[in-house]
């Protein structure tokens, strides 16, 4: 299975450097210059790493073969991926593979349905788990410990706690009858 570490950005400097948007937790494993790494678009690779340092918070890479600002340039938005075995855990406790969430059911820590985990979209400031509801609608769920405390891949599930009106079939507590708060899992 192929996952996606980083997406090419703008070139650094006049060298042949760029800057990469990184979408994994092990940049100095992914990095290593002559580690290859193959491309989407496919055309564009595969890509050998020539070097890799980190520049105010941000890595900067070169490739064998492409030479000056111009060569770079040709690289923007390419998405670089690697192979991961579909058994393989990643080696950070508490990370997963997007393709590990992937269907897995969303839940609240009372056990109420919220929908089916269809994708993790790795950003900047944080993860995000996209969850279709119950409802049909996508929502978008910040993956950080406190809105979701709880994965259980072997289990097939997800433990959601959202917030209010995040999942809007979900009534708030204040709509709820004292009739149907008896009725509810988590009343």
């Amino acid at each position: 299975m192929e996952y996606v570490v980083a997406r090419i950005g703008r070139p650094h400097g006049i060298k042949g450097e760029v800057t990469v948007e990184l979408r994994t937790d092990s940049p100095d494993r992914r990095f290593v210059p002559g580690s290859v790494l193959r491309t989407d678009p496919a055309a564009a690779g595969p890509l050998t790493v020539a070097s890799a340092r980190f520049h105010q918070e941000t890595l900067l890479v070169s490739f064998e073969g492409v030479v000056g600002r111009e060569g770079v340039e040709a690289l923007r938005g390419t998405l670089l991926l690697v192979d991961v075995a579909d058994g393989a855990e990643p080696e950070e406790e508490g990370a997963w593979y997007p393709h590990q969430l992937r269907g897995l059911a969303a839940v609240t820590p009372s056990g109420v349905a919220l929908g089916t985990v269809q994708d993790l979209l790795t950003g900047l400031a944080q993860d995000l788990l996209v969850v279709t509801g119950t409802d049909g609608a996508e929502v978008l769920v910040p993956f950080v410990e406190a809105l979701v405390p709880e994965v259980d891949v072997r289990g097939g599930r997800v433990v959601v706690d959202p917030p209010l009106g995040l999942f809007v079939e979900l009534p708030a507590p204040e709509d709820v009858t004292d009739d149907a708060r008896d009725e509810r899992p988590d009343a």
